[in-house]
């Protein structure tokens, strides 16, 4: 079997994933537009645009996974950015014969009554769950019908180093760090499910090796839900800093802002997952892989680690 895999974004579960492989002896190749050096040992980093599929094929043959963490960080570029993209990932799976390995999210979803877990369709209400949700649904089928091997992963709302504005919680950290106020979105006394992005990655590799894993989505192991100001006071605590108050941003508010601030009007699209419970099962995960998540102190030390370095 080859040790060659590739890794497609330098965010931080795209870090992640590199530098579990690495680890473990695998040869690596970190792709970004940018072709920017990740700092990590014995990883190969190459500059191309990953929506060119001739240019990632080259760099693909002969892998055993396509590891895609690319995450586009501007919602109002997702319909610009991401089918080229996409469909050059799949593309690319299918003539290297390579495994798919995809860092979805819980977008697919839509609005729920109840935890979400694998087997809940895919009933995305806004452009971005729809899409997220039509790209597995191109790979599934590609799968299906014998052309590649797919898996996707889904986590919930990142934690962790190197998280930064990938998370709602670690975005506002730092300013809550110096002592002072901090604004979420929507209601801070909800319970809410938080993924560790080291979680994500290990995931990820671990369902890319098992073709028993193949072919239907699974959510990453995740602790117990915490509300929004309940996970910033024990990563504070951690950190040996007090707490501080943690004011709430109405949904409708946002989509007033968002009336003249396109992003914002991208953000309130998903209010409902601020708004009430959102909380994943990671039951099916668990029995099948045999590992949880990280511990949830551990998950606050590696967090507070990350923002100081």
């Amino acid at each position: 079997m080859s040790r060659h895999h590739v890794v497609v974004g330098a965010g931080p579960v795209g870090r992640h994933t590199a530098a579990l492989l690495s680890e473990r002896g695998d040869e690596v190749v970190v792709v970004t537009r940018s072709g920017r050096d990740t700092g990590l040992p014995g990883v190969r980093h190459v500059a191309l645009d990953a929506a060119d599929a001739d240019a990632l094929t080259t760099v693909t043959d002969g892998a055993a996974a396509l590891h895609n963490c690319a995450n586009p960080g501007d919602y109002t570029q997702w319909e610009r950015m991401w089918p080229p993209l996409a469909s050059s990932l799949l593309t690319t799976a299918e003539r290297t014969g390579a495994v798919y390995a995809i860092t979805g999210n819980l977008y697919p979803y839509g609005p729920v009554d109840g935890p979400m877990h694998a087997d809940l369709p895919d009933a995305a209400t806004d452009h971005k769950g729809v899409l997220r949700a039509r790209m597995w649904a191109d790979a599934l089928a590609a799968h299906e019908a014998g052309r590649v091997r797919t898996v996707e992963v889904r986590g919930a709302d990142y934690v962790g180093p190197g998280t930064g504005d990938n998370g709602h919680v670690t975005r506002v950290l730092p300013t809550a760090m110096r002592g002072k106020p901090v604004t979420v979105i929507g209601r801070s006394d909800q319970p809410h499910s938080y993924t560790d992005v080291g979680d994500v990655a290990r995931l990820l590799v671990a369902a890319a090796d098992d073709e028993r894993a193949h072919g239907r989505t699974w959510i990453v192991p995740t602790n117990a839900p915490r509300t929004q100001e309940q996970v910033l006071t024990d990563v504070l605590r951690t950190a040996g800093r007090p707490a501080v108050r943690v004011r709430s941003l109405p949904i409708g508010l946002l989509r007033t802002v968002g009336t003249v601030v396109p992003f914002m009007r991208e953000v309130a699209q998903l209010g409902y997952q601020w708004s009430a419970p959102y909380v994943v099962d990671d039951a099916a995960t668990r029995a099948h892989f045999g590992f949880g998540p990280t511990p949830w102190d551990e998950v606050c030390r590696r967090t507070v680690d990350g923002l100081a370095a």
